[in-house]
């Protein structure tokens, strides 16, 4: 009897599923990367040190396995209980949590379009029914009474998410937009404020004041921690209960979870960087601007710019071939665009001195 054919041992689902598209990860030396929006300043140096000082012979032994200690860190930072947070691998497994934990396969996943684009692949992964929304001229979230007009939107979507401040296009939404908004949905709503330390304000308060509201941040964007994958959703202590039962079992590795911790102890450090962020990214605006590029204005350490002369791919391509690397999105919303992070002042001057070379071709 012959064996079986391995593809046919798989759901058709997955078969059918295009996986999630991370950005690259050069493997050659010397290319500045500004592509995947990691902060360019190291962690505060007494993270750094309470990393090392972990290294020990605790390894052999389990993390805390709900991360207790940084929950309670968070509670102190945010001024509530520590039952109002779950912390994960990264904000990206909470949110595919929460899609777990919410979603019957076949409701609706909501989301705007361009947002985060792994949205559609954990809707997909799940066998829920996508809603994709266009967002509003200029990347703008519409307003209730034009989401009732335009009859697209789903008021009773068992999850919806808001990435806010959006990615890719870097564009702030205020906390009353937000209000209006989670106030009109009956289902779950999930604001992703993974850059949301970049902005002018933030949404952290609707977490508390609905009971249908979460919040999802990371330690990766804003305090330099994407090596060691910490992220956290905070709300209603029966929506953050519903998620802990489905989590895997010791989810946060322990040396995440000391980082995450000390980075809390030390947020003075990380407000710096942030404003020396936020220096750079208006600078680097003002000079694209004045070399042609379309710029949206950016509450993020990104920007989303439209560039002159050559379609965006072949900027892509030119910009690489200069060592300086951004991404590219191919989708109709976006593919006019680059998203360029902001890095140091002297990678911001060596892909400004790119842009010239290029536009002087």
């Amino acid at each position: 009897m012959p064996l079986p054919r391995p593809t046919s041992l798989i759901r058709p689902l997955v078969r059918r599923l295009h996986p999630y598209v991370p950005g690259e990860q050069p493997k050659i030396r010397g290319l500045i990367k500004l592509n995947t929006n990691e902060n360019p300043y190291p962690p505060s140096p007494k993270v750094l040190a309470a990393i090392k000082a972990a290294v020990d012979g605790r390894l052999r032994i389990y993390p805390n396995p709900t991360a207790d200690g940084v929950r309670a860190q968070l509670a102190k930072f945010h001024g509530c209980a520590p039952d109002h947070f779950i912390v994960g691998n990264g904000s990206d497994e909470l949110l595919a949590l929460a899609t777990r934990a919410f979603v019957e396969p076949g409701q609706a996943v909501q989301f705007f379009t361009p947002s985060y684009s792994l949205y559609p692949v954990l809707a997909d992964i799940h066998g829920a029914r996508r809603n994709a929304v266009p967002l509003a001229a200029e990347f703008a979230l519409p307003s209730v009474s034009e989401l009732r007009q335009k009859r697209a939107w789903d008021f009773r979507a068992a999850l919806t998410f808001i990435t806010t401040p959006n990615a890719p296009s870097g564009r702030g939404y205020s906390k009353q937009e937000l209000q209006d908004l989670c106030r009109a949905q009956k289902g779950v709503v999930v604001l992703d404020e993974a850059y949301v330390d970049f902005a002018r304000e933030n949404a952290f308060s609707l977490a508390l004041e609905f009971p249908h509201v979460l919040v999802a941040r990371t330690f990766s964007k804003a305090y330099s921690l994407c090596f060691l994958r910490v992220g956290y959703m905070a709300g209603d202590a029966r929506l953050i209960a519903a998620l802990q039962k489905i989590r895997d079992s010791y989810n946060v590795n322990g040396l995440g979870q000391i980082a995450a911790a000390a980075t809390l102890g030390d947020v003075p450090y990380y407000r710096r960087n942030f404003q020396r962020l936020i220096a750079t990214r208006e600078r680097l605006s003002t000079e694209l601007r004045t070399l042609g590029f379309g710029v949206t204005p950016s509450q993020t350490n990104f920007i989303f710019a439209r560039p002159p002369k050559f379609p965006a791919v072949d900027w892509l391509r030119k910009l690489r071939e200069n060592r300086v690397l951004v991404r590219w999105f191919n989708t109709p919303e976006t593919r006019d665009f680059l998203r360029i992070t902001i890095g140091t002042d002297m990678e911001t001057d060596a892909l400004l001195r790119a842009a010239r070379k290029i536009l002087s071709l």
